[in-house]
């Protein structure tokens, strides 16, 4: 994994810019920007004001009108700055579409789980999240440059944005670098085997959450998530993962009900939350 500045877009590519931002825990995510001949595509757009913020002026910055938004998947730390990319089209799989249309924020449980940011959660609740207005289905070539992918594992409605032409690939929460995966609404095994295709996507794999990466780090993800299915996690490259205790636990709950046919929020999860 390399090193790259933060809270900074910092171009990888031709034309391709990303917003990372440090440590990756909760609330912590990364975003995107794709420029081509008709104006931009941004990818995700960050939690709270804080965060989008300075990374839309940034995105404005450019000078160059913004087009699309692509949002990875529905969890409110890739979501909740879209209002300020107002005139650009929005496109997410239909479970994010879903979502967004009708899902109250859960603001006490923000607060709960993602503490470090609860005195600017009910500004998020007052500004709120524009909606999809574009549903991704199949895969698609969105633009001379991008495809959008369907997938599933770390939701059931994930969605990847790959640049061909210069192998980069933006996972969304399909990839975790350095920080411990969250599967309170996933399938962990999926997962695990959506990872393993993922590094003959790309050579340049930009997650949701943590550090750039490639290939070996999707496998270490792979590998962790698969003990989770295992129901256990021994030591490993991940002993250095953030938030270990907490999620380990999740995952392995989440894992140990869809074994048994039950498609629920782990007990974890909701201790988390705040509820139970």
């Amino acid at each position: 994994m390399s090193t790259m500045p933060t809270n900074a877009l910092h171009e990888i590519a031709d034309g391709v810019f990303v917003w990372l931002q440090a440590g990756g825990a909760s609330g912590v995510s990364n975003a995107g920007v794709v420029v081509e001949g008709d104006g931009i595509t941004v990818i995700d757009t960050l939690m709270v004001r804080s965060q989008w913020e300075p990374f839309a002026r940034a995105v404005h910055s450019l000078g160059v009108p913004i087009r699309r938004v692509v949002l990875t998947h529905a969890h409110i730390d890739h979501v909740g700055g879209t209002k300020a990319f107002g005139q650009a089209a929005v496109y997410g799989s239909e479970q994010t579409s879903m979502l967004l249309d009708t899902t109250e924020m859960p603001i006490a449980a923000y607060k709960s789980f993602m503490s470090a940011f609860a005195d600017e959660f009910d500004d998020l609740a007052e500004t709120g999240c524009r909606t999809v207005t574009h549903v991704v289905a199949d895969a698609a070539q969105l633009t001379d440059r991008i495809e959008l992918l369907p997938a599933a594992g770390h939701t059931s409605g994930d969605v990847m944005v790959l640049i061909d032409d210069v192998s980069v690939l933006f996972a969304g929460d399909l990839c975790f670098f350095g920080v411990t995966p969250l599967a309170f609404q996933g399938d962990p095994a999926l997962w695990a085997d959506t990872l393993d295709t993922l590094g003959d996507l790309a050579d340049t794999i930009v997650p949701g959450h943590g550090p750039i990466g490639d290939a070996g780090d999707c496998a270490v993800a792979a590998q962790y998530l698969r003990h989770c299915v295992a129901g256990s996690v021994p030591p490993g490259p991940w002993d250095a993962w953030g938030e270990r205790a907490e999620r380990d636990a999740i995952n392995i709950e989440r894992a140990a009900l869809l074994r048994e046919g039950r498609d629920e929020m782990p007990p974890a999860m909701l201790r988390a939350i705040g509820i139970g």
